[in-house]
């Protein structure tokens, strides 16, 4: 399976929305798996002074990390296929 990346500009988020929205894609991301799409949440990588936050997902392809993020209303400007360097 391939890594995708979900791009996110989230102006005033606060903590306890970041956390809750971390929580819908590991959540939304479960269920797409069981119903036989799989993906899985990785990470993400929030960056307060530019209120930008990349999140990383391991899918087939990257429409269904598209569905899983447009499920748990979570916004993202772009989803595109990434490598994750992680050692």
């Amino acid at each position: 399976m391939a890594v995708y990346m979900a791009d996110r500009d989230l102006p005033g988020i606060t903590l306890e929305q970041l956390a809750a929205a971390q929580k819908a894609a590991i959540e939304t991301s479960e269920r797409f798996t069981s119903e036989g799409k799989p993906v899985r949440y990785i990470r993400s990588t929030f960056v307060p002074g530019d209120s930008s936050c990349r999140c990383l997902f391991e899918s087939g392809n990257a429409d269904w990390v598209r569905e899983v993020n447009e499920a748990a209303n979570i916004p993202f400007t772009r989803i595109v296929e990434a490598m994750d360097l992680t050692p």
